[in-house]
């Protein structure tokens, strides 16, 4: 599927959600897609074929459906790996999400089956993450730490909210620096090329949370600079039940499974086993089959429209956006208020007004689904003084009209609690 051009119309086409109507005929405005996207009926047509059609366990069965069951599996993978340039497909690994990735990952630091000396963690060594991450890239490192008596250090984050980079924070201690490519709070873009330079001068590893960057702009892993990320389906168009991680071959080789049983094993004894390689060897058990299919049609989607349509779409809706949040009185942005090195994901406050209300007028009234809370990022609220945000976040489904219908609701918010 190729389009001439960039055509939301013709995009919002594909997507069912935007034919139904809301209670009492209201339109659905969804400004929610940080939260998880909408799918298209490509995605959803070809999850349905395999499920009724295809369907077997994959890697086991001899017979045509196991076949085809395992190819369509095999085949997403490569899918995946040519959408973020990885350089081999058994540098990709599924998962079921972004967080059993990044809790793949931190299982490897200290764990006795760890050989490497890149991975051995104990009292002395540093973890370094930022006051912005999303839950999933906080607590497995606390949970490391509580395991292994390391330290837990973190980047802090400035008033407009951009990172605070102190390359001295990263020291010859430092086994491995995780933060986010993208903010789910903030829209912030990462230095990650600064931070893996650092990171590499002293030999510690490089893990990027890119589920809020891989659905919208095109990202290169190779070109990066870092040695692992991880990233969710269910916000690229695609299931839930399917993330990825991405990891450098020599990397995913030196670290030892996560999971074990089967699938996963090369040989098994009763006192030992051999293990698969890369990537099954982090694959233990039946897979989400035709979630990773429809990923993998996802990222068919996704390639149609083409990457860099997808951004720069983005970017004019985020301009768009920026301007019109500025004409509304007592709103305040939490994070930078110019394009520069920044996404699509727009959180603020009302001055005197609860998100938890901004949310509920907006969809009760308005039909706008924006996001009110934390965002699985209380220690971020913290830094500002705030108990949560009002986000809004936009794809490519998105439209001007929509960000004025937010900006119409927000305004009616503030006479209600005039």
């Amino acid at each position: 599927m190729t389009y001439d051009g960039f055509d939301v119309e013709k995009i919002r086409k594909d997507f069912p959600v935007f034919s139904r109507e809301l209670p009492d005929g209201r339109p659905l405005v969804y400004l929610d897609s940080g939260n998880s996207s909408q799918k298209p009926n490509q995605v959803i047509e070809t999850m349905r074929d395999h499920f009724a059609l295809h369907y077997s366990n994959v890697g086991r069965a001899m017979h045509v459906l196991g076949a085809e069951s395992t190819d369509a599996y095999e085949n997403a993978r490569d899918k995946v790996a040519g959408f973020i340039g990885a350089p081999s497909r058994d540098e990709v690994v599924f998962t079921k999400n972004a967080s059993e990735a990044l809790n793949l990952v931190a299982y490897s630091f200290g764990n006795p089956a760890s050989t490497d000396p890149r991975f051995t963690l104990g009292p002395g060594d540093e973890i370094v993450i930022s006051e912005m991450e999303h839950h999933s890239n906080i607590v497995p490192w606390q949970l490391l730490v509580q395991r292994t008596g390391a330290t837990l250090k973190w980047f802090g984050v400035t008033g407009d909210g951009r990172l605070d980079y102190d390359p001295g924070l990263i020291t010859e201690r430092t086994k491995i620096v995780s933060i986010a490519h993208q903010s789910n709070v903030l829209g912030t873009v990462n230095p990650v090329a600064a931070v893996a330079a650092r990171a590499h001068e002293v030999g510690a590893l490089v893990l990027l949370d890119a589920s809020q960057s891989v659905p919208h702009h095109p990202v290169d892993v190779a070109g990066l600079g870092a040695d692992l990320v991880a990233f969710t389906g269910h916000k690229m168009v695609g299931p839930s039940g399917i993330g990825v991680l991405w990891g450098r071959a020599e990397v995913l080789e030196a670290m030892p499974p996560f999971l074990g049983g089967g699938e996963m094993i090369e040989a098994v004894w009763m006192d030992r086993s051999t293990y698969a390689p890369i990537p099954h060897k982090f694959e233990a058990g039946t897979p989400p089959i035709v979630e990773a299919i429809g990923l993998g049609a996802a990222v068919d989607y996704l390639t149609g429209v083409g990457m860099e349509a997808v951004e720069a779409h983005e970017r004019t809706l985020t301009a768009y956006a920026l301007d019109a949040l500025r004409e509304v009185p007592g709103l305040r942005l939490i994070g930078p208020d110019t394009l520069e090195e920044r996404g699509g994901t727009l959180s603020f406050t009302l001055e005197g007004i609860h998100p938890h209300d901004v949310g509920q007028i907006l969809d009760d009234q308005f039909g706008v689904a924006v996001r009110v809370g934390h965002h699985c990022a209380r220690p971020l609220h913290l830094r500002f003084g705030i108990p949560a945000t009002t986000r809004a976040s936009f794809y490519l489904y998105n439209t001007t009209g929509e960000i004025d219908a937010l900006v119409r609701g927000l305004h009616h918010v503030q006479k209600v609690f005039a």
